[in-house]
């Protein structure tokens, strides 16, 4: 069977020799031709032992991207997102991955509890995609998919239980205050005689606390019920055991006081105890439930950005249609103000652009014809006509948000640690909290039984595996928003981790350093000439030369408005340069040794040519009718902000490389401008990510920043590749991270929100772990041998109910992160 593969990325040979080489290893494989001109790879294979999906991934650990062109061989892959409403814990988290991670087709599913989301891949076809629904509504979830276009319904779901959970707080905090004021004389002998006997019956108040526990404390047993059922257990759990107990002894204690005072058991009512738990749990939820929906904002404002209608030019008539009606190769018409509908091309007239909400740039960008626009950035000035190049699921602004909320629900791999933690952490909880119990019932002080019923409930209460769920996703969905507020898109949680550990910076120098595009910076001409003139007679001979540096000449003396003259007779001298003749002269262009070859003497500006050697610049002599006209200087410029970011780099003790493909001598000049002390230069594109791999070997962690197509390899082998967004789709596709801005002040901020989220991470995961680490064995009865002290279940349950909200505040700190961009 021979499967066909697109192979993008490919340079040179030795990149076909690389790819034959590791898909030939492949057990299952018979033959492997690839193509460098197609781009595309023939592979025999045996259906029974390889499919394509092990071939794609051996290319693309090579750095390149690579896709089966027959889709009938293999289904393509699938993700899926889906929403989950119910879930409370980490526990509820690892229940739903574990389900779904078994059903057959699955590839991958990632759980988030603060977005209350799951993202699912799965083999196209394989399965079908409601068997995902049913089997976690199974496990008493509500569960639904979420498109493009049911953003807003979620959003609607979850504004909604935050309603209801403000709601169910309200009437329970209202109960709750006539239940501790009926509980006064229970609690204080001698106190409350003014009290109406009416709200002191312990009828009257088990009604009450009844109500309480089955009407707005609900929601505690149901969920209780369906983690049960499916033999897991949760927070929910832990709140139910702890409360029931409470409020099952009080009512046996006023239904039955006689038989159970006989008994032996104390006369003791927990009224109270029950109801202000209940209460403060649900204040802790709807303030979680609150504070969730601020740290996913990202998504929400992405979408917001989108413009809702287009004017475009169809069969000669202006027409207003729905954004999403507007077809590529469509005329779309943007007046000032507005926003651009689309991805397009500028085809007529001019204007600025705003274009922060894609790079963090506040200035806005000219366009004129030919230049691209992005959808949804803010055409600030003048009218112009584009077409429409993307639409739909393909604008930048689309990706942007699929990459978002793919980062978003994405894992850390500290936070699989978490997870498996948190597995055994309630059945942990229950032990302690049973074995205090029996321990404080046989050795505790009189009433043993309440005392150790007490501890019991109390040690149930305080547990809070809440906020070790949360600890994570909660940082990591505001640290992927505050990149994409400001033009980083990071691919995902482990990118975003990896990030921080970085201490090695190999930047690209073409595209990435300095501009890509050659451009005039020095000009001397002699007595025979004005500059203006030489360069006009210059610029005229180039414009019949495809040259880069030719046409940076061309490019400066239109931007000084000289008019050319017309080259009537035009010779390219291989190695050397251009004989040419304009306005019947014989204009000579090129290198010292096309003068050498004329026999012109240039030792009158031949220290000039030196210096300008020395700073990396390419010196281009002429010569006018056989007399040595001058010297014009082009060279490829650093971009604004690059010798900023590579202090920057430097403060934050990070080691600065340049690599290039440059001779020594131009890369040392470039380099010495940009404030770099290291640099690898001659290095061809196939070898890129050879370098790496050195660097690697010295134990160094390497981020990889690059624009283009012989930038992927290496982006692929570093330990964090990073992408200018102005660069290569290949490019973009095999890095962690994209920088939507052109300039490399990006990778400061993405590393620097790396280690703020990081760090908020930690934070997150030392507050959760310590507060139940300290507080369970407290709640537990430790310090009362010591200092006679023992948690009251009330103040367990607020300590419980804030511990949540407190990470979660915590982490919204990181919302104020400053970003480097200028």
């Amino acid at each position: 069977m021979k499967m066909i593969f697109s192979v993008q990325g490919m340079t040179c040979a030795s990149c076909v020799n690389r790819v034959e080489k590791i898909v030939a290893r492949i057990e299952g494989v018979k033959s492997v031709n690839v193509n460098l001109a197609s781009n595309q790879a023939q592979v025999e294979v045996d259906p029974s032992k390889v499919s394509s999906k092990q071939i794609i991934e051996a290319i693309e650990k090579l750095g390149y991207v690579a896709k089966n062109m027959d889709e009938n061989h293999e289904q393509k892959e699938k993700k899926l997102l889906l929403s989950i409403q119910g879930m409370t814990c980490s526990s509820c988290v690892n229940r739903v991955e574990k389900v779904i991670s078994k059903l057959d087709g699955v590839r991958s599913v990632n759980v988030n509890l603060a977005a209350n989301q799951a993202q699912v891949e799965i083999q196209d076809g394989s399965l079908d995609p409601q068997t995902i629904i049913t089997a976690v509504e199974e496990l008493g979830y509500e569960t639904s998919f979420i498109e493009d276009d049911m953003e807003s319904d979620v959003k609607d779901v979850q504004e909604l239980e935050t309603k209801k959970l403000r709601k169910d707080f309200t009437y329970s905090a209202v109960v709750t205050i006539i239940v501790l004021i009926g509980s006064i004389p229970h609690m204080m002998e001698g106190w409350g005689a003014w009290l109406p006997d009416l709200i002191t019956n312990p009828l009257f108040l088990l009604l009450l606390t009844s109500y309480v526990q089955l009407v707005p404390g609900w929601r505690f047993y149901s969920n209780s019920y369906k983690v049960l059922k499916n033999k897991s257990a949760d927070m929910n759990v832990l709140v139910a055991m702890g409360t029931t107990s409470a409020w099952l002894y009080s009512g046996a204690m006023t239904l039955f006081p006689v038989t159970l005072t006989d008994m032996g058991f104390p006369y003791q009512l927990y009224y109270d105890v029950t109801t202000v738990i209940t209460t403060l749990i649900l204040l802790g939820r709807y303030f979680e439930a609150k504070a969730k929906g601020k740290t996913s904002t990202a998504i929400k404002t992405l979408m917001s950005l989108q413009a809702k209608t287009a004017r475009v030019n169809r069969n000669g008539k202006e027409l207003e249609i729905p954004v999403g009606q507007v077809e590529i190769n469509d005329e779309v018409i943007v007046r000032p103000g507005e926003r651009i509908p689309v991805d397009g091309v500028v085809i007529r007239g001019k204007s600025a652009v705003d274009e922060s909400m894609l790079t963090g740039e506040s200035i806005p960008v000219e366009k004129t014809e030919g230049n691209e626009v992005i959808g949804a950035t803010i055409n600030k000035s003048g009218s112009f006509t584009l077409r429409a190049t993307k639409v739909g699921k393909e604008t930048a602004l689309a990706q942007i948000i699929r990459m978002v909320n793919e980062a978003q629900g994405s894992k850390a791999p500290i936070q699989r640690i978490v997870d498996l933690v948190s597995a055994y952490f309630v059945p942990s909880v229950v032990v302690i909290a049973t074995l205090s119990f029996i321990v404080w019932y046989v050795v505790g002080p009189d009433p043993s039984l309440i005392f150790a019923l007490t501890t019991f409930i109390a040690v149930l209460i305080i547990a809070c595996p809440c906020a070790l769920g949360l600890a994570t996703p909660t940082a990591i969905m505001v640290g992927t928003e505050k990149g994409a507020e400001n033009g980083v898109l990071i691919k995902d949680a482990t990118s975003l981790e990896l990030a921080h550990k970085t201490n090695t910076v190999v930047l690209d120098k073409t595209g990435t350093i300095t501009e890509g595009k050659p451009k005039l910076t020095d000009l001397f001409s002699t007595n025979i000439v004005s500059e203006d003139e030489l360069l006009k007679t210059v610029a005229s001979v180039e414009t019949s030369s495809e040259h880069p540096l030719g046409e940076a000449i061309v490019s400066a003396a239109k931007e000084k408005g000289l008019s050319l003259d017309e080259v009537t007779s035009f010779e390219a001298i291989v190695g050397h340069g251009i004989l040419a003749n304009v306005n019947g002269k014989e204009v000579l262009v090129g290198n010292i040794k096309l003068m050498k070859k004329f026999e012109i003497d240039v030792g009158q500006l031949i220290d000039k040519t030196e210096q300008l050697a020395d700073q990396g610049k390419t010196p281009m002599y002429a010569a006018i009718n056989g007399q040595f006209a001058g010297v014009i200087a082009v060279a490829d410029t650093l971009k604004k902000n690059t010798v900023q970011a590579v202090q920057m780099l430097k403060a934050m003790g990070l080691e600065v490389i340049m690599l290039t493909g440059d001779h020594k001598r131009t890369a040392q000049a470039i380099a010495k401008e940009a404030g770099i002390d290291h640099f690898i230069a001659e290095v061809l594109p196939e070898h890129k990510a050879e370098e790496i791999e050195k660097l690697q070997n010295e134990g160094k962690v390497v981020a990889m920043v690059g624009d283009g197509i012989n930038d992927a390899p290496a982006l692929a082998q570093a330990d964090l590749g990073i992408a200018l967004g102005t660069g290569t789709d290949v490019a973009m596709e095999t890095a962690n991270i994209t920088l939507m801005r052109g300039d490399i002040i990006g990778v400061v901020t993405a590393l620097k929100l790396s280690k703020a989220t990081m760090r908020m991470i930690w934070q997150n995961l030392g507050w959760a772990f310590g507060y139940n680490v300290v507080l369970i064995p407290v709640a537990a009865g430790l310090l009362y041998p010591f200092f006679g002290l023992f948690l009251n279940p009330m103040l367990a349950g607020a300590a419980m109910a804030f511990s949540s909200v407190s990470v979660i505040l915590n982490t919204l700190r990181l919302r104020k992160f400053k970003t480097e961009v200028v």
